[in-house]
């Protein structure tokens, strides 16, 4: 009989944001002796019920989660917990009612941070229970850091040659943009427009507002591209859409240019490396563009403290037109962009950012789950009728949400999930182990196994 080893479920949405930096945590947890499941989130839901009780590592405590957390309690799972959006949120209120649930955080066990400000908000929350808040970072920024990055030069330096000099222009409008347009933030309704399904959490005033910022931010962009291409011709103007926006108005932005180009494949790593520049609006990527050192620059052509996302756009060199940002972007390709100093991005990036240096997130994050004991015993055995209810939800609920894949505009549609997690086979997994391990010196007894569609075991 085989020894019994500690289960840790890891699912991941966006494939081409979260993959890498959850395989890194994978390998990190099956050296540590966990049998770590890792694959599409909505597979993960499918099969919960029959994998062994365990550990699950939940990326978001929305209300979105309150039911699949009350079918992983029933069927004795316990529950471990962070924020992938917290990075770069609104203030406090907003964030609070957008991105948290009472119910749900109430069935969570162990809470992990980005860094100190997370932490801040995590314990700001009115639904906040107490349970130890960890502030260990995020893999997405191991991937990052100098023991890591040359994994993806490979891609940066194949990028290059695909391109050449290009300009990096990364979107972030799935609220006006949204691949479902379903879930946009609001939504026709006879002559009017009304907060849609994706508002949740949301009071009407403020949907509606973020809605009509956003939308002049996004049709400010739409004029952009063009422009950048026209006013760059040595240079590919590169359009890499959020992983939950519609590429179509990107397409069109540019038509008719051989410079321009929409892509939405891989992590962003390799095209921060590559890029001469980046151009965004309170993005994410401009937070790893900073610790990358890729110039970046925020184009803002309205500007909101209750809307904007400051965070992205304090490590930038702000724009507000385009012939400000196609300014910036040639002094960024000559190499002559006015940056922020190093000691202030420093000291932005570590109050919302830990582990950019010593230990890796990852470990952080496995020594938690460790000294919470989840490697220690399975999760005690629910009572029967318990386990057989959660069994029966998970059944029922899979049989739903399978239906709604049918269905072409549902958050749910089966085309939508490939939009998000094309898919990924054993070869390519073992593939990117075997370059951490080489960079790391580590994971050299990590092996993988196909478990069902979209789902994998990750073992040492």
């Amino acid at each position: 009989m085989s020894p019994w080893r500690p289960t840790l479920i890891v699912p991941v949405e966006a494939q081409v944001r979260e993959l890498d930096a959850k395989l890194l945590l994978a390998c990190a947890a099956a050296e540590r002796g966990f049998s770590v499941v890792l694959g599409s989130r909505a597979f993960v839901h499918f099969g919960v019920a029959d994998l062994p009780r365990g550990v699950y590592l939940a990326k978001s405590m929305r209300k979105l989660s309150d039911k699949m957390f009350s079918i992983l309690r029933e069927l004795g799972h316990e529950i471990a917990a962070f924020d992938e959006e917290a990075l770069v949120r609104f203030a406090n209120p907003v964030y609070h009612a957008r991105r948290l649930s009472a119910k749900a955080m109430a069935d969570v066990s162990v809470l992990m941070a980005w860094g100190d400000d997370d932490a801040d908000a995590l314990r700001a929350f009115p639904g906040y229970t107490g349970v130890p808040i960890h502030v260990t970072g995020n893999p997405r920024m191991d991937l990052l850091r100098e023991e890591l990055l040359p994994v993806f030069k490979p891609e940066a330096d194949e990028l290059r040659r695909r391109f050449g000099d290009f300009v990096l222009v990364n979107t972030n409008f799935g609220a006006v943009n949204a691949f479902v347009p379903s879930l946009n933030v609001m939504q026709p309704v006879g002559d009017e427009l009304k907060p849609g399904a994706n508002a949740l959490g949301f009071s009407a005033e403020f949907a509606a507002g973020l809605y009509a910022h956003k939308r002049t931010i996004f049709e400010a962009f739409e004029r952009l591209v063009p422009a950048l291409c026209d006013a760059l011709p040595a240079h590919t103007i590169v359009v890499r859409p959020h992983p939950s926006e519609d590429h179509a108005p990107w397409q069109r932005a540019v038509a008719g240019r051989a410079n321009g180009a929409v892509v939405h494949e891989n992590t962003v790593i390799p095209w921060l490396m590559a890029a001469q520049a980046l151009v965004h609006n309170g993005c994410t990527t401009a937070v790893e563009a900073a610790v990358v050192g890729t110039p970046a620059v925020a184009y803002q052509p309205v500007r909101s403290e209750r809307f904007d996302f400051h965070l992205p756009n304090a490590l930038s060199v702000c724009a507000q037109d385009d012939a400000g940002v196609v300014g910036l972007v040639r002094q960024a390709v000559n190499g002559a962009l006015p940056v922020q100093g190093a000691e202030e991005r420093q000291r932005v990036l570590a109050h919302h950012v830990a582990a950019l240096e010593g230990a890796l997130a990852a470990d952080r994050m496995v020594d938690v789950l460790v000294g919470a004991g989840f490697a220690a015993a399975p999760p005690p055995r629910p009572p029967l009728a318990r386990l057989a209810r959660g069994w029966l939800r998970t059944k029922r609920r899979t049989a739903k949400k399978r239906r709604n894949m049918r269905l072409a505009d549902h958050r749910n549609a089966a085309e939508y999930h490939r939009h998000r997690f094309p898919g990924v086979d054993v070869p390519s997994l073992e593939a990117r182990i075997a370059r951490f391990g080489s960079q790391l010196g580590r994971f050299q007894q990590i092996r993988v196994t196909p478990l069902s569609e979209h789902l994998f075991r990750i073992e040492g």
